[in-house]
C-alpha cells in the first residue's frame, strides 16, 4: 500500500506541478494582454483627441468659407452694379453723339 501511496503522491506532485506551469502561462498571457490592452487604450485616446482637433478644424474653415461666400456674393453684386452703371452711361453718350448734330463738342460727364 505505502507503494501505492507514493505513485499516487507522485502522480499528484506532477499534476500539481503541471497546473501550477499553466497557471504561470496564463499569467503571463493576461498581463501581456493587459499591456496590449493599455496600449490600445492610449492609441484610441491619442484618435480621439486627433479627431476633436481636425473636427475643429473643420468648424473654422466652413466659417472661413462662408465668410468669403458672403463677400464673394457682395463684390459680384458691386461689379455688376458698376458694370450696369457703366453701361447707362455708354447708353446715354452714344444717345448724345447719335443725337447731337452740332459742330461743338459734347460732355457726357
Amino acid at each position: 500500500m505505502a507503494i501505492a501511496d507514493s505513485i499516487a503522491i507522485a502522480a499528484n506532485k506532477k499534476k500539481e506541478e503541471e497546473l501550477r506551469k499553466r497557471n504561470r502561462e496564463l499569467e503571463k498571457e493576461l498581463k501581456e494582454s493587459k499591456k496590449r490592452e493599455e496600449e490600445t487604450r492610449k492609441e484610441l485616446h491619442k484618435i480621439r483627441e486627433r479627431l476633436r482637433v481636425a473636427e475643429e478644424a473643420e468648424e473654422r474653415l466652413c466659417y472661413q468659407l462662408g465668410e468669403l461666400e458672403a463677400e464673394s456674393v457682395n463684390q459680384a453684386r458691386a461689379y455688376n452694379a458698376h458694370i450696369r452703371s457703366l453701361v447707362d452711361q455708354l447708353s446715354k453718350a452714344n444717345f448724345l453723339v447719335n443725337n447731337h448734330r452740332s459742330p461743338t463738342p459734347i460732355s457726357i460727364l
